[in-house]
């Protein structure tokens, strides 16, 4: 019995640090952590909006998503972006099949005012997608579906 530390309920460790120590290591995130999901299936992504006085610049971060995964679409002061993801997974061995299959999509929609349409431009390099919005003086509204370059 000497070697065993009191526990007290003021000593700086909430349950889940308790939890942590106790197991090493942090079972939640592993189990949420799946090496096989891209990021944006596990949750969401990431994107930043910045302006200025000529423009919206939309910099979404959609690591492991292949250009042709993503859909961008202006409706009104909306602008929409979604990815895609399907993975099939195929093993034969001499006693035993394993086949899985993960579908999943993200979305989000940011508000956007006044955009000319016809000169929104979006690229996606390495993961990341960054979407140019001109501003429109006249503030039209149009619905667009945008080609990544």
């Amino acid at each position: 019995m000497r070697d065993l530390t009191p526990f007290r309920r003021r000593n700086g460790l909430s349950t889940m640090d308790f939890f942590r120590d106790f197991f090493g290591r942090d079972l939640v995130d592993d189990f949420f952590a799946s090496s096989t999901l891209p990021v944006g299936m596990a949750g969401g992504f990431r994107a930043d909006i910045k302006e200025n006085d000529k423009e919206y610049i939309v910099e979404a971060e959609l690591p492991g998503y292949d250009k042709d995964d993503i859909e961008i679409n202006l409706v009104d002061d909306r602008l929409t972006i979604s990815a895609q993801k399907s993975e099939e997974v195929k093993e034969e061995r001499d006693n035993y099949i394993r086949r899985e299959r993960q579908v999943g999509r993200i979305s989000r929609s940011f508000m956007v005012a006044n955009i000319k349409n016809k000169d929104v431009k979006a690229e996606y390099v390495d993961g990341l997608l960054r979407i140019v919005l001109p501003k429109d003086e006249e503030g039209r509204r149009r619905s667009t579906r945008i080609d990544i370059h």
